[in-house]
């Protein structure tokens, strides 16, 4: 009765109708196989291998048919259109031949489903109107497949009503059936195989550490700008009433710096939500005497010194050490001290090698300065990704230093 209900119900579901729809999709899509198959079978060939002939070479090719890529997405749009299953699109051609050759399987399935669907729910459609019909029509005789059935008149003749329910409940079942069959074998033959989810999920992975990469280039612009905000309009207050010039120029770096951390906000989001973000160069080092002269504009003694053709730094990792110099320098304005800073930048053969230094507060303890955080966890995790090496700690007399070793060569 269960079974029943469910079939009965699938005459009136959409979703059945759609199945019924696809597997007739899968019989016209079967008929160029058909056609070669009956070529195949010669009128010399004995009767006894006539079917046998004309099976083989029918599978055969709808089986090549389905070998295309092609044929692989048309069957994953119309099973998800069609079936409700939730197949991801295959973007590239299958890495594996046993997953070509799997894939390939699905046009004969669903052209053999399809077609016995079709043949039999066309059958029963055809009966469930017909004998009804010749019924009301007066009766007489109904041709049915390999007998006839007389159809008489009045009231004996109404077991036609009865038989006519009794195909359309067939051709429900068969419609359910064969959907259900489809629906199950699609994931099977149409789904990823296993180099391909290993693909998937290596994109996930690299989707994911790049997104983790933006967000932490968005708290290091972030906060070297609130960092740079908080020194220059504690400075302008200052300097308000005593060097209002001074107090100008303070207030135009907060603009600056603002306007920079506006840029970098919707480029960041923009990727994150997917939508095209403005296209604007990341800045790398050669911008170095940018950042240093806003640092050194926020009344900070900075001493630079760089060795070596910084312009000829690989551009991903002078982006990199350009980002890693910014939030060692803002780490500095916030827990160091700013009367003493010092800079080396040097570019030697294969290596880039970073040095910042600067005085300890004179109430730091050691204990207290070599306390890791999050900047410095961040500033380790970029030098990681980069192959190379970060050092960080006191120096024994009184000051701190951040050391960071990049190779120039394949982490490049």
């Amino acid at each position: 009765m269960r079974l029943m209900r469910e079939v009965i119900s699938g005459l009136a579901n959409r979703i059945q109708v759609r199945g019924w729809f696809f597997a007739c999709l899968g019989a016209v899509a079967g008929l160029p196989a058909c056609v070669v198959g009956l070529a195949a079978v010669r009128p010399g060939f004995p009767a006894g291998i006539r079917v046998p002939v004309f099976l083989v070479v029918f599978v055969a090719t709808a089986w090549a048919m389905g070998l295309p890529h092609g044929a692989r997405r048309r069957g994953v749009r119309l099973a998800n259109g069609l079936l409700g299953t939730n197949l991801p699109r295959p973007l590239t051609p299958p890495r594996s031949w046993g997953d070509r050759l799997r894939a390939a399987t699905w046009l004969p399935v669903h052209t053999v489903v399809g077609g016995a669907v079709t043949a039999v729910t066309g059958l029963c459609l055809g009966m469930a109107v017909g004998l009804p019909w010749v019924w009301l029509a007066g009766g007489g005789e109904v041709a049915l497949l390999w007998f006839t059935a007389p159809v008489p008149r009045g009231l004996p003749g109404a077991w036609t009503l009865l038989v006519g329910a009794g195909c359309l409940l067939v051709a429900g079942g068969c419609t359910w059936a064969g959907t259900a069959v489809l629906r199950r074998l699609a994931p099977v033959l149409l789904g990823p195989g296993a180099a391909e989810r290993a693909a998937a999920a290596e994109a996930r992975m690299r989707a994911l550490a790049q997104r983790n990469r933006l967000a932490q280039e968005l708290h290091d612009s972030i906060g070297h700008t609130l960092t740079a905000s908080t020194i220059q309009a504690a400075l302008a207050q200052e300097l308000l009433d005593r060097d209002p010039q001074a107090a100008r120029r303070a207030l135009s770096t907060i603009e600056e710096t603002s306007r920079a951390a506006m840029d970098d906000l919707d480029h960041v989001v923009g990727i994150l939500r997917e939508a095209p973000a403005p296209i604007r160069p990341q800045p790398t080092l050669a911008e170095l005497d940018v950042l240093t002269e806003r640092i050194q504009a926020m009344g900070a003694a900075l001493t630079v010194e760089a060795e070596g053709d910084l312009g000829q730094v690989p551009a991903t990792v002078s982006r990199e050490a350009y980002r890693l110099l910014q939030e060692s320098l803002t780490n500095t304005l916030k827990h160091g001290e700013t009367d003493d800073i010092r800079l080396r930048v040097a570019a030697r053969g294969d290596r880039l090698l970073l040095e910042l230094t600067n005085s300890l507060p004179a109430a730091a303890s050691v204990a207290a300065a070599t306390r890791p955080g999050h900047g410095l966890d961040g500033l380790g995790e970029r030098v990681r990704l980069l192959g190379g090496e970060l050092s960080a700690g006191p120096t024994g007399d009184g000051r701190w230093r951040v050391a960071a070793d990049l190779p120039l060569g394949p982490h490049a």
